[in-house]
């Protein structure tokens, strides 16, 4: 094993994997402000939504808090890109 990796399956014993219920919920409820991109790991795109939603709420008229409510679902119904959070760790059931 090369020096600083760790065993495949290592990861879960330090941090266990997030649950995608979990992400999808708050995908759903609070994704407007990304608190869903957050509990995954993706601070960046977080802070992105949260300045979008702020930013553009009065011009759209609150469209822009739709981005959260479809990832959410997506999240839920199993979408490629939303199976693992940033580390690369695959969502528990």
């Amino acid at each position: 094993m090369p020096q600083g990796q760790y065993p495949p399956g290592y990861y879960y014993a330090v941090d266990p994997p997030k649950s995608r219920l979990a992400a999808g919920l708050l995908g759903i409820f609070l994704g407007s402000f990304g608190v869903h991109r957050f509990y995954l790991g993706y601070t960046t795109i977080g802070v992105v939504q949260i300045l979008v939603t702020v930013l553009t709420f009065w011009f759209t008229f609150g469209l822009s808090a739709m981005w959260g409510f479809v990832e959410g679902i997506m999240i839920l119904a199993g979408a490629q890109t939303f199976r693992t959070d940033a580390r690369g760790v695959p969502l528990r059931e």
